[in-house]
């Protein structure tokens, strides 16, 4: 259920940042669970495990169901197949491949893309911003994949981009599916029942494609503990915290509360991946970063003209 914005209390700010944090966390662990589970065991998994964790949020803070109309079902059930199982097991597939930076730059420009995607299907207006975004986050991946050093092969390096920008796509469709939910199913509710939905699609891409189907005796204490945790906090609790946020913050201050998301991620992969900092990779970031800026003020003027009396 929609709430008016409230002032920026500390708790609200925690909150988004906390939300963004989490969400950028994804993309560093998605490798780590790539390189020691099997795809579709592990998506399995992490489906199960937010939809425990979403569950109590759902039953103590939202209406559970009682508002949501019959045309809501058809765009769960899409977003449970884009969002969920495409999303999931084409990043898993693709951070394989690539680095944890490589990775986290194309996940910065979800964003972009996904006001592209508004124009061509939507009919939303296109201007100067939406198309500077685009193009600095196209540069901007183009430029990190060119300036990467020459270790691997560099076939690897292409598909695994090529699957994350995929992950990327399917990311902006269920951001577009969403809003087609009418006003009585919050994003909550659908986040858990496009959860539970998957559960059982991967459970059947599991048994299908998976050479050794939920066996875990490979994995070992962190990679066993990244993948509880990509399941509880990145799945679970980061939807909680940035609804809870959203719920009572200001538009401009969500939108830039945005930009902690590829931050996050490239600096955990930093971190979690040991992966060697390098300059050339602050050159396809750091324009892909300037695409979000573009973004984050786009979405502040929005909010500034929907506030406007009429």
């Amino acid at each position: 259920m929609a709430c008016e914005p409230a002032s920026a209390t500390p708790a609200t700010i925690g909150q988004l940042l906390a939300g963004m944090a989490l969400f950028g966390s994804s993309t560093p662990l998605s490798k780590i669970i790539g390189e020691h589970f099997a795809v579709f065991t592990a998506s399995c998994l992490r489906m199960a495990i937010a939809s425990l964790v979403l569950a109590p949020f759902v039953w103590f803070l939202t209406e559970r169901y009682a508002a949501a109309r019959r045309s809501d079902i058809g765009v769960v059930l899409a977003i449970s197949a884009f969002g969920m199982v495409g999303f999931t097991a084409t990043m898993l597939f693709g951070m394989r491949l690539t680095t944890g930076v490589i990775g986290s730059t194309i996940m910065s420009t979800t964003p972009a893309v996904t006001a592209a995607a508004a124009v061509v299907f939507f009919g939303a207006a296109m201007n100067w911003r939406k198309a500077g975004a685009l193009a600095l986050a196209l540069v901007g991946v183009v430029a990190i994949n060119l300036l990467r050093s020459n270790d691997g092969e560099a076939d690897a390096w292409l598909l695994g981009a090529a699957l994350v920008s995929a992950a990327v796509c399917l990311e902006a469709g269920y951001t577009l599916l969403s809003r087609k939910l009418s006003d009585g199913i919050t994003s909550l509710e659908a986040t858990l029942a496009a959860s539970l939905v998957a559960i059982p699609l991967f459970v059947v891409l599991a048994f299908m494609f998976d050479a050794r189907p939920f066996d875990f005796s490979r994995a070992d204490g962190f990679a066993t503990g990244a993948l509880l945790f990509w399941g509880a906090a990145t799945g679970g609790l980061a939807p909680v915290l940035w609804y809870n946020g959203v719920r009572k913050a200001t538009g401009a201050l969500t939108a830039g509360a945005m930009a902690v998301m590829p931050l996050s991620a490239l600096v955990l992969s930093y971190v979690l991946l040991g992966e060697p900092f390098r300059w050339a990779h602050l050159a396809g970031f750091g324009l892909v970063f300037a695409g979000l800026v573009l973004m984050i003020v786009e979405h502040a003027q929005d909010t500034k003209k929907d506030s406007e009396p009429a």
